[in-house]
């Protein structure tokens, strides 16, 4: 007799343009103190902290999901505050899914910025984010979410559970090849970033 595996329920969620995600399982947030590292000048990273205090919230994360394993989803939304560390505009963290062919869908609720993808071979791409515009983005490719607005950043995103998360790949490069600065102007325009050394794992 086959053996029947329990099937998770549905979830029923309502989704904010403010990131607040009725339904939601769980929580997390970042804050100015968990950014060490991220940012290239660390200088003005350590100012403001100073000004600012470790407590600051730089973005928060709101999830559901019904199940874990192969072919359940993480639906949430990222809610990032405004504002720059030196000439750089706020980002998170960033990361390759640790199952690396794993997709991501991010769409803009409100606010505006963008997503800086690349690959471990070289390729970088920056596409703009603006409410009712998504980014697909295909597997293998690193991304991280960029405020280059006055107001919070919110996005929706969906990913396969599994996917998982690699945050050291980053690091370990010196940091994404390409920064997202102010261009004098009021804007935002890409700097190549001198510290970075290639991806572990990129192909010669």
């Amino acid at each position: 007799m086959t053996e029947l595996r329990s099937v998770p329920e549905p979830g029923s969620l309502l989704v904010g343009t403010d990131g607040a995600l009725t339904g939601r399982t769980s929580v997390y947030e970042k804050r100015l103190g968990d950014m060490g590292g991220v940012y290239r000048d660390e200088s003005a990273y350590r100012d403001l902290l100073a000004e600012l205090g470790p407590d600051h919230l730089v973005y928060r994360v709101e999830e559901h999901r019904c199940a874990e394993g192969p072919g359940a989803l993480t639906i949430g939304t990222s809610t990032m505050q405004p504002g720059r560390v030196g000439a750089e505009y706020a980002v998170t963290r960033g990361h390759l899914h640790a199952v690396p062919d794993r997709a991501e869908l991010y769409h803009c609720l409100s606010g505006t910025g963008l997503l800086l993808l690349e690959t471990l071979d070289g390729r970088s791409e920056a596409l703009e984010l603006e409410p009712g515009r998504a980014v697909h983005v295909p597997g293998h490719w690193v991304h991280r979410s960029v405020n280059t607005g006055d107001e919070p950043l919110v996005t929706l995103f969906c990913y396969n559970t599994d996917a998982g998360q690699n945050y050291d790949l980053i690091a370990q490069a010196g940091g994404m090849a390409s920064l997202v600065v102010e261009d004098g102007e009021g804007g935002w325009t890409l700097r190549r970033n001198p510290d970075h050394v290639g991806y572990p794992g990129a192909v010669a």
